[in-house]
């Protein structure tokens, strides 16, 4: 019996991480100090003055040394396309050095390595969450107009080597976040509280001035590449009926929207330039950018998504939270432990809203439920029994493939976390979302042993069948 799939043929299918959350050897191979190595807590607390052995993003899962038994275990699943970031300062240990770090660049050879023996298509992230601690104390990150030009060595430096080997690049990861983040994203060590809208406006600038110039890059040194922006997509509801509540909603998703409209439309829109305007902000803009934001704008969007969440005019029905995006709690949805509402009707939503808005092909390059797994034996075998994490990948597919059968393009799904790595927000080991277990704890302690869970042969099945075993 044949089963019919909206998915085109030639769909990558796959699974994303990130350097700082998997690789661990913080210290090892010439790599240099990041952000993320004083980001103990994620986001949810201080960073520290020094590295400290509380941060198992020093360790992680240790892919660093085991990169080839778990890009085994994704060929196994029969991954299409793996998404993976390069750490800045593996190549340039300083952000600033006068010469790439050899070891650095070998690294990710032997990792593409990898990829090519079971036909994996990589997807190369060049900045995810990972600046040089140095550009960080020096510049104060993306806020000095510096780090431009350090990002253009950088991207030369990795276009040159593996150009050949990468025909899907990402510029910065949830760009976006740079708002609600700025030292994980923007590299920004100024406390939030501390810092201006100014300086935070004119580092937004930075960085969309430098993923155009990248972008730029990728086309003269590798024509046939594919440059993409990725940004936090959050589709925003009112939480009533009520203009007010409809107008907060569409002030939410302009903040969002805002990014990508840079990246593909080559300008800042109208609702911004007020919005900056309003806040006293005068933006640094020289001719030179303006022309590289117009002429070199993105092949495609991709983005991450987790959630939706609501938007009222009344400011005490939203909480104060840890989460990036702020918003009241939906009364007609379920969270996650974390306390991430699930929608997967949501995905179709932001799907529908970009292509309409953009008619760029899209990437869904992060989706996935973070939970506390369990390790179990089923028939002697140790493995986690994870039907929750079946039935919310299941279902936001499904409306993925409503998205397909509406018009979008899409051009592939990878899941975040396709193997157990340490959580961005909480910096936590029991927030996993992986096909794979990862014996490791929040203390530290484990064996770092790869199992497979349930879902692993799940995914293998929907891979196989390019989406066709889904259930409606």
């Amino acid at each position: 019996m044949t089963t019919t799939t909206p998915f085109p043929e030639g769909f990558l299918w796959g699974g994303a991480t990130a350097a700082n959350q998997l690789e661990g050897a913080y210290n090892e191979g010439g790599k240099g100090l990041s952000i993320q190595d004083i980001m103990p807590r994620g986001i949810s607390g201080p960073p520290s003055a020094e590295p400290t052995e509380d941060n198992l993003k020093l360790v992680g899962i240790d892919h660093y040394h085991r990169y080839a038994e778990d890009i085994a275990l994704f060929g196994e699943m029969g991954f299409k396309t793996y998404r993976f970031s390069i750490a800045w300062s593996r190549i340039f240990p300083n952000g600033d050095d006068a010469e790439p770090n050899e070891e650095g660049l070998a690294f990710y050879d032997r990792l593409l390595d990898e990829c090519e023996k079971y036909g994996i298509e990589p997807l190369v992230t060049i900045s995810h969450y990972e600046t040089p601690l140095n550009l960080a104390k020096k510049y104060d990150g993306w806020v000095s107009r510096d780090m431009i030009g350090f990002f253009e060595k950088y991207v030369r430096t990795i276009f040159g080597r593996y150009g050949k080997r990468v025909k899907y690049w990402l510029t910065f990861n949830e760009i976006n976040a740079v708002l609600h983040a700025p030292l994980m994203s923007g590299g920004i060590l100024t406390p939030k509280e501390q810092l201006s809208k100014q300086d935070l406006y004119q580092a937004v600038h930075h960085e969309l001035v430098a993923s155009s110039l990248a972008t730029k890059i990728a086309r003269e040194m590798m024509p046939e590449a594919k440059i993409g922006c990725m940004v936090i997509a959050v589709p925003f509801y009112p939480l009533t009926p009520a203009p007010a509540d409809a107008l907060a909603a569409q002030k939410a998703d302009h903040e969002n929207l805002a990014f990508g409209d840079v990246h593909v439309r080559g300008e800042y829109p109208g609702y911004l330039l007020r919005q900056l305007k309003e806040m006293g902000v005068e933006l640094n803009i020289t001719d030179e950018d303006r022309a590289l934001l117009k002429e070199h704008t993105v092949d495609f969007v991709s983005f991450s998504y987790y959630m939706s969440s609501t938007q009222t005019a009344d400011a005490s029905k939203i909480p104060s939270n840890g989460n990036l995006i702020m918003g009241a709690p939906n009364p007609t949805l379920e969270a996650s432990e974390w306390g991430w509402q699930i929608d997967p009707v949501g995905l179709r939503i932001v799907m529908n809203q970009f292509w309409e808005r953009w008619q760029k092909p899209l990437f869904i390059v992060e989706n996935g439920l973070g939970a506390k797994d369990e390790l179990v034996e089923v028939d002697g075998v140790k493995t986690v029994v994870d039907d929750y994490r079946i039935a919310y990948l299941n279902d936001h597919l499904v409306q993925v493939g409503e998205a397909i059968k509406d018009g979008v393009e899409v051009w592939g799904y990878t899941t975040w976390g396709c193997i157990d790595l340490v959580s961005a927000s909480t910096a936590q080991l029991s927030k996993r979302y992986g096909f794979v277990y990862v014996d490791r704890n929040d203390d530290g302690t484990g064996t770092l042993d790869r199992f497979k869970k349930k879902s692993f042969d799940w995914y293998k099945n929907v891979i196989r069948t390019n989406g066709g075993s889904l259930t409606a």
